[in-house]
């Protein structure tokens, strides 16, 4: 069947128009428009009288009307770029008259602001336009990511073989040539749309959830939550983080310990249900219920670590029993948005990980306190406005000597009132806002330039820089990192990136992959405020580390033989990998004496020096 449009006499079109109203079919167009677009129309006839009878037995073919959301589906909607006022006019008929919603264009340069706006399913386009051809927007459209996977369709009247290959080469999807029946266009825009529809929502499924676990990708979980805020104030969210991994990637290896984990993140997937649940970081979990009752918060934090209580896995034939420890916060508490919520959970499981029950919830700073912190937190804010963070510096002196001199970096804000506020005092405020990402910018920022200024003098100084290990895990900061050492031409081996064990425990999967990027450009590591224990231990192994600093714990009581002891296992056990050992908060000569005889390498102290806003300490000629 083909569609014939024939010639009516005034009375016969104005009789159609009066009776079709809004369902007049979109093979009616606008008189004289259709010559453009069907070659096989016949010639026009001269007007006869109108003739009931024959008017009956003319036959025009109908496209039956297309609604795309019968079934709740949104109308396709198509944008048409077409210079041409008449032609443009006729394919948004014929597209309206299928139910579709057709927007047109006629100047090709406002496309992009169009697709914004009106977010079509499918470009229908000319190739010859004035300003910018068809191809040419094409790659534009392709070059935005948000419109990658838009079909772009040509409807020209170029019959040219090469142009139909220049089409198709720019990223278009289909090329109709015109004239074009009416029915052929709407079938080609309506198959495009309904393939493009269901390729976007296997996409969004894909992206959604990790096809090996079913739960939701880290990405669709922090947008699920940075919608939620603030408005969310009821549910909870809880941290799980499976114990002992350091151990098992130690005594299994990596890939093993991988399976491990995503068997415990089909667990995790199987308890939550139908809530919201995600692998955050190596093995880490969130489990976000919004609505959830308070009285119910703990009943389900206990839920999730039973979860793993009796259930057995089986490792390179071995069978292990995972141990999970849950940290919450209580949603009533108000977040201004998902990162403090996310960091109030996260300090609920540091203190989950010292209780027996492996369980606790996120405790408010009293009153007083949360006064002292929010007028901190203004001042914090502040500094980073009009970047006014300071930086000390406290020498790291070799207890054999030696003249490498190498400072550990420390942040410093100074108060409305002069009062200069350490880390200890800036770090939890930073987290518990969201801050610490900047803040670990900024401070390396600074040390890169430090470094940089090194350069045209004669000074050739170690930095070690403290940074969180989830900024370290950010997508782009390993390279914005990397590139930053090399456009000012500094050596890696002169900056030590300074992670906390506490932060490294959580993490270490994540940390890991940092330093195997920074190994290649001699970048270093070292592992802060450390203390013995069986995971940390397992860590010494597991990451590239090349220093490790003791935590105050060990000067503070070197006097007890047991810490005595631990501590000397501690300095041999790293030793024995390679790594150097710092010990920090020395403040007496007896400690550094049996920090010397117990074989540390390295001290940092009020001994040495207090930190201060220059590196000035004379490493050649200091004694111990």
């Amino acid at each position: 069947m083909s569609f014939v449009p024939q010639e009516r006499n005034a009375s016969a079109s104005a009789g159609r128009s009066a009776g079709s109203g809004a369902n007049a079919r979109a093979e009616y167009p606008p008189a004289e428009y259709w010559r453009r677009w069907c070659a096989d129309a016949p010639p026009p006839v001269a007007s006869v009288a109108a003739d009931p009878a024959a008017e009956e037995e003319v036959v025009v073919e109908t496209t039956p009307m297309v609604v795309p959301n019968e079934a709740g589906e949104p109308a396709y909607r198509v944008l048409i770029v077409e210079d041409d006022r008449s032609q443009a006019l006729f394919a948004q008929g014929v597209l309206k008259g299928a139910g579709m919603d057709a927007e047109v264009v006629q100047v090709a340069s406002d496309t992009m602001t169009t697709l914004d706006r009106f977010t079509p399913d499918l470009v229908l386009m000319d190739l010859h336009m004035p300003g910018m051809s068809g191809t040419e927007l094409t790659a534009l459209i392709r070059s935005h990511a948000a419109y990658a996977h838009i079909p772009v369709v040509f409807l020209t009247g170029d019959t040219n073989p090469e142009s139909h290959f220049e089409v198709l080469d720019s990223g278009a999807d289909d090329y109709l040539s015109k004239p074009v029946r009416p029915r052929h266009l709407i079938a080609a825009v309506e198959n495009r749309v309904r393939r493009a529809r269901a390729l976007k929502q296997q996409r969004e499924q894909e992206v959604r959830r990790h096809p090996a676990t079913g739960l939701l990708t880290r990405t669709y979980m922090l947008q699920q939550l940075a919608l939620a805020f603030p408005q969310q104030t009821s549910g909870a969210v809880h941290f799980v983080v499976i114990e002992g991994t350091s151990a098992l990637r130690d005594h299994y290896g990596y890939a093993t310990l991988d399976a491990i984990l995503t068997e415990a993140g089909r667990m995790i997937s199987s308890v939550a249900g139908e809530h919201h649940a995600s692998r955050l970081n190596d093995n880490t979990f969130v489990v976000y219920w919004p609505g959830l009752p308070p009285d119910r918060h703990a009943v389900w934090a206990r839920q999730l670590r039973d979860a793993f209580v009796g259930h057995h896995l089986v490792a390179n034939g071995d069978n292990i029993r995972l141990r999970a420890c849950v940290g919450y916060v209580d949603l009533a508490h108000g977040f201004t948005d998902a990162g403090t919520a996310l960091a109030a959970a996260e300090d609920a499981l540091r203190l989950a990980r010292t209780e027996p029950t492996a369980i606790a919830a996120y405790r408010p700073q009293s009153d007083a306190v949360s006064q002292q912190a929010a007028q901190l937190l203004a001042q914090l804010h502040e500094a980073l406005k009009d970047e006014r963070l300071e930086l000390a510096f406290q020498p790291i002196v070799s207890v054999v000597g030696g003249d490498q001199e190498q400072y550990q970096t420390l942040v410093r804000l100074r108060g409305s009132s002069g009062q200069l506020h350490t880390a200890a005092e800036i770090v939890p405020v930073a987290e518990r806002a969201g801050l610490v990402h900047e803040i670990d910018r900024r401070v390396m920022t600074r040390a890169i330039a430090i470094l940089g200024d090194q350069l045209r003098g004669s000074k050739r100084a170690r930095l070690f820089v403290p940074q969180a290990a989830r900024t370290l895990g950010q997508d782009t900061y390993g390279q914005w990192l990397l590139g930053s050492l090399a456009d000012l031409s500094i050596e890696g081996k002169l900056l030590v990136v300074d992670v906390r064990l506490g932060d490294a425990l959580v993490h270490s999967v994540l940390l890991r992959e940092f330093c195997q990027r920074m190994m290649g450009a001699g970048v270093r590591l070292c592992l802060s405020q450390y203390q013995a224990n069986p995971e940390a231990d397992a860590l010494l192994s597991q990451l590239p580390l090349s220093y490790v600093r003791l935590s105050p714990h060990y000067a503070g009581k070197i006097d007890q033989q047991p810490v005595h002891d631990e501590m000397r296992s501690v300095i041999d056990r790293a030793h024995m990998l390679g790594l150097q050992v710092i010990g920090q908060h020395v403040e007496d000569p007896q400690t550094a004496a049996k920090l010397w005889l117990s074989g540390i390498d390295y001290i940092q102290g009020d001994l040495v020096q207090s930190a201060a806003n220059a590196m000035d300490f004379d490493f050649q000629h200091s004694l111990l």
